[in-house]
């Protein structure tokens, strides 16, 4: 078991490595520029203020935030023009040029190792800061969900599998409501939940947006703790039906491929109880396909939710990364890929580690032929 991970854990390196790559070389496809954003300075830049000017403040954003050197070590094409000021043809460009550390990506792996994301292009401020101010509330909202989900999708697929043994209607029943809810997208259930409940056009029974009411913060813990509950329930139910559907109809096929096997049989064979032959015998073994999904939520904590968070108004990290992306703001774009590369790496290595202790037929070390 150590020796695997560590080989896992070794692993890592070039993984980390390959990531950080394709996830630098997307952000530089991204259209649009940041200083010219930075500079106030779109696509008729021309017409807005002096043209020497608005130059100048560009070069000088790009040369604070390095966007003036080099992108990768390697410098395929140079940016030689024509009389006309227009890019020569490639196969007069091509060239190879060796740009060692004064490359864009070279300094951001260097402060990456330095566990160091850079400043946003939108306020200067470290990067770090501004993903740890909204960790609390992504990660609270999603461990809540989470724990929603599993604990009420479990039990759901348990005894969707028994009754499906017996030909109960209400396996169908169930079936059907499940893929109902599977089918539905989260944006417009949250419209949906906010024209019913929110407020919209009939009921008000929650709040629609934020995580706190106008009279923040109250006098006592308890009064914070209740309205910030009651905000969250519209988000939540957004967060969790989606999942709990899918684990359901998972927990239950899981089920039905154990029980049909032949130690299950032997089990009934002997006399014990149905509850005895599900929960002792079976249950274990079913959950393998549960803990590489538990595992693989992991980046969730992290990454938050674009839709849910932007329709309920939600200040947390997915929120964060769509202004980003709106922005061009490439540091905290980057530093989400990484974040949720580390967690997805971990929660692989995870799962394969509770593999073990869940079924411990299930062996990491190297067989003898």
């Amino acid at each position: 078991m150590f020796q695997y991970v560590v080989r896992r854990v070794l692993l890592f390196i070039p993984t980390l490595f390959l990531v950080t790559v394709i996830s630098f070389g997307i952000m530089q496809l991204a259209p649009g520029d940041p200083a010219e954003l930075k500079a106030g300075v779109g696509a008729e830049g021309a017409q807005r203020g002096n043209q020497q000017l608005n130059e100048q403040i560009i070069k000088q954003i790009r040369a604070q935030w390095h966007l003036d050197k080099a992108i990768w070590y390697w410098s395929i094409f140079n940016d030689e023009k024509d009389a006309t000021g227009e890019l020569k043809p490639l196969s007069e460009r091509l060239t190879f040029t060796w740009n060692g550390t004064n490359s864009q990506y070279h300094l951001w792996m260097v402060d990456l190792l330095h566990l160091n994301f850079g400043k946003s292009f939108q306020d200067q401020r470290p990067v770090i800061d501004k993903i740890m101010e909204r960790v609390p509330i992504t990660a609270t909202l999603a461990i809540i969900a989470e724990f929603l989900a599993f604990f009420i999708a479990i039990p759901i697929g348990i005894y969707s599998a028994a009754q499906q043994r017996k030909g109960s209607k209400v396996d169908r029943g169930v079936s059907t409501i499940l893929f109902i809810l599977y089918s539905l997208p989260s944006f417009w259930i949250g419209t949906m939940l906010i024209i019913f409940f929110g407020g919209g056009d009939f009921l008000a029974w929650f709040p629609n947006n934020g995580l706190h009411g106008n009279d923040y913060p109250y006098p006592t813990w308890w009064a914070n703790t209740s309205d910030l509950l009651w905000h969250i329930v519209l988000p939540i139910f957004c967060y969790t039906y989606g999942g709990l559907a899918s684990l359901s109809r998972l927990m239950r096929g899981s089920m039905l491929e154990v029980i049909r096997q032949d130690y299950i049989r032997t089990a009934r064979a002997k006399g014990l109880s149905e509850k005895v032959v599900v929960y002792k015998h079976a249950l274990r073994n079913s959950l393998i396909p549960i803990i590489t999904i538990m595992a693989g939520s992991l980046p969730a904590l992290i990454g938050g939710s674009v839709l849910i968070e932007t329709i309920f108004s939600i200040p947390g990290l997915g929120q964060l990364g769509f202004n980003a992306l709106v922005a061009r703001d490439y540091p905290v774009l980057l530093a989400d890929f990484v974040i949720s590369t580390v967690l997805t790496l971990a929660g692989i290595l995870l799962a394969d580690i509770v593999y073990s202790l869940v079924d411990p037929r299930i062996a990491f070390s190297k067989r003898s032929g």
